[in-house]
């Protein structure tokens, strides 16, 4: 059964301050204020003070806004489905495809026990001279690129897509534009 509040007490930044029960830590809820809806996790419990993060920020949203807790942490789905798609990062589709509701798993479960991994052994050839000789990459390895505002880091992300010699890569942004993630 989902609870639903309809009293905020207070908002900070994007947080916002409820008095609700029987709720966990990193629950989701669902903030609705004025027509629009925004995801929400539990970032602070305190007694029967909730303190949530709103994902898509708190403007517009009022004192009197709606909070129903969905019973559960993120989750999204884990399939062959996955391919080829765009999301946001909510996990709603942003390619106008369906939704992927089944399959699901929780984001951010336990890490993994680094005495239990298995010690990758399969390089990945990029193409890219200093990549592959200096920061050789094998398979399942995460590239982060960071770089400066105003840096050509998508041509370079393009490259090692394009040229690796590997049958998934999944692109991942942070404070991307529409406009560049179409590009990809």
């Amino acid at each position: 059964m989902q609870k639903v509040y309809h009293k905020v007490e207070s908002i900070a930044g994007n947080v916002i301050n409820i008095r609700a029960q029987d709720i966990r830590y990193r629950e989701l809820a669902q903030v609705t204020s004025r027509g629009k809806t925004s995801l929400a996790q539990v970032i602070r419990l305190k007694g029967e003070e909730v303190s949530l993060q709103v994902f898509a920020g708190t403007r517009g949203i009022s004192t009197d806004a709606q909070v129903r807790f969905l019973g559960r942490s993120m989750q999204v789905s884990f399939s062959d489905d996955l391919l080829g798609r765009i999301f946001t990062g909510g996990t709603e589709p942003r390619d106008n495809g369906p939704a992927l509701v089944d399959n699901l798993i929780e984001i951010g479960g336990p890490s993994v026990n680094p005495a239990k991994r298995i010690i990758p052994k399969n390089m990945v050839r990029t193409g890219i001279p200093m990549i592959d000789v200096f920061n050789s990459l094998v398979e399942s390895q995460k590239l982060p690129i960071f770089a400066q505002a105003g840096e050509p880091y998508n041509p370079l992300l393009a490259r090692i897509a394009l040229q690796a010699e590997v049958d998934i890569i999944i692109l991942g942004g942070m404070v991307g534009t529409m406009n560049k993630s179409q590009e990809f």
